[in-house]
């Protein structure tokens, strides 16, 4: 009998037991406000996001008048060109290709505006950015955007899609109240900018060159670190398994598929994922946005980063970095560059300086008279088995070094560059001698 009496207290107390965890099941609400503002994973943004027009952006602007030509590489008025643009309607996209007897004489010839990009885009990318009344156009290149404002047919403006490299050109159309627009804001003031002279690289390809003497300002800065931890954050699928360890000023971060190494005596980041290798080939239009996306997804334009190259069977983008005036900045080691390369998925190598250039030293700007670019044409061709035919472009610039005196100050020391068969190269003070007397 007593046996029968634990038997029921037990099953009464199981009873009571069930119909509260049923009842508190019932109302259970979870306090998303604990959750919210727990110790979870934040987004990790080491500065804001781009649009891509900031991205992808022209290195200069020529305008050719009068038998002259005239341009400039300045970035606020290039950005006022393409603010104006990117208001325009364009309509009736075609190949003209076929119809083009001389490319050289389409692209630079009088009545033009030829808006200069570093390498060819890929116009799916860039749809996003100029506006088009067709909801299909055909997919093309270009690296050139050739506006025709004094031959323009009657009764709209022309303008054309040009990608040199690939020897296409796409004809598209503008209201001529636009084109004309455009006259009165740049075209009409073309003689105040910089004089340019054409040389005759090829048959078919023409490189301008900067005339006349030119200054530039030269620059220090006292560069900021940027925060390791952000990027391990940043860039590691689960930062809470990674691993740190630090020797003679490199840091090293690894999980058990990835690295990430940061050297402070070179201030280069480099990140390593070798699961992301693979033999498939992305489009062009993929590749792009997909390493335009990685960049703003931590927001890692730390500085004035433009795009310059890509390579689809590397899978690789190039960004170089620009000063605020618009030239373009050159480093041997890569502080001015990054890179980026991708597998199927995810990115297999990502490649940047750990620095950002925020605060110029005012009182150590000096202000320099550089050599003509006439002077320094003379120069390369009197080099040894100078060949014109692989001469590609001529461009005043930045070189970035670390100050000799303070190897914690970055300079950054106006210079002409020069890509030669596909390669940039710098030409030196001791390469021209006297010639560089602001720089003596």
């Amino acid at each position: 009998m007593r046996y029968e009496n634990s038997k029921s207290v037990i099953l009464t107390i199981l009873i009571l037991v069930s119909i509260v965890l049923t009842w508190n099941l019932w109302t259970y609400q979870p306090n998303f406000d604990m959750m919210e503002n727990g110790n979870n994973v934040a987004e990790v943004t080491l500065k804001e996001k781009r649009e891509l027009h900031e991205v992808i952006t022209p290195d200069a602007v020529l305008f050719h008048r009068n038998g002259q030509h005239n341009g400039t590489t300045n970035a606020a008025l290039l950005n006022q060109i393409m603010s104006e643009i990117r208001k325009w309607s364009f309509y009736d996209v075609k190949n003209y290709s076929e119809n083009v007897e001389d490319i050289k004489e389409l692209v630079h010839g009088n009545g033009n505006a030829e808006i200069v990009f570093p390498t060819d885009i890929p116009i799916e990318i860039y749809r996003s950015v100029l506006k088009f009344e067709e909801k299909r156009i055909p997919a093309f290149n270009f690296n050139r955007i050739i506006i025709n404002v004094e031959n323009s047919e009657k009764g709209n403006g022309t303008v054309y899609f040009v990608s040199a490299d690939y020897r296409q050109v796409f004809i598209s159309h503008i209201s001529p109240g636009l084109l004309n627009e455009f006259n009165r804001d740049f075209y009409k003031n073309a003689e105040q900018y910089q004089r340019y002279f054409a040389y005759e690289a090829t048959e078919e390809r023409t490189v301008f060159i900067p005339d006349g003497n030119v200054e530039m300002m030269e620059y220090t800065y006292l560069p900021v670190v940027l925060n390791s931890e952000a990027f391990k954050e940043a860039l590691f699928s689960d930062p809470r398994f990674v691993q740190k360890g630090t020797v003679s000023g490199l840091e090293e971060f690894s999980d058990a598929s990835s690295k990430m190494t940061v050297n402070q005596n070179t201030n280069m980041l480099l990140y390593v994922n070798p699961n992301g290798e693979s033999d498939y080939v992305d489009n062009a239009y993929d590749l792009l946005m997909r390493s335009i996306d990685f960049i703003n997804g931590h927001g890692g334009w730390t500085d004035p980063y433009r795009y310059v190259a890509r390579d689809v069977k590397r899978k690789s983008v190039t960004f170089r970095l620009y000063n605020n005036d618009g030239f373009p900045v050159f480093n041997e080691s890569g502080m001015a560059e990054i890179q980026e390369v991708w597998g199927r998925n995810e990115i297999s190598k990502y490649v940047r300086p750990n620095i950002t250039l925020e605060l110029p030293l005012t009182t150590e700007m000096v202000k320099v008279t550089l050599p003509t670019g006439s002077e320094v044409l003379g120069y390369l061709e009197s080099k040894k088995n100078f060949k014109s035919e692989l001469l590609e472009q001529l461009v005043l610039g930045y070189r970035m070094t670390r100050d000799k005196g303070e190897n914690k100050l970055i300079l950054l020391e106006p210079a002409w560059f020069y890509r030669y068969n596909q390669t940039w190269g710098q030409i030196t003070k001791d390469d021209l001698g006297g010639l560089l007397h602001g720089l003596e």
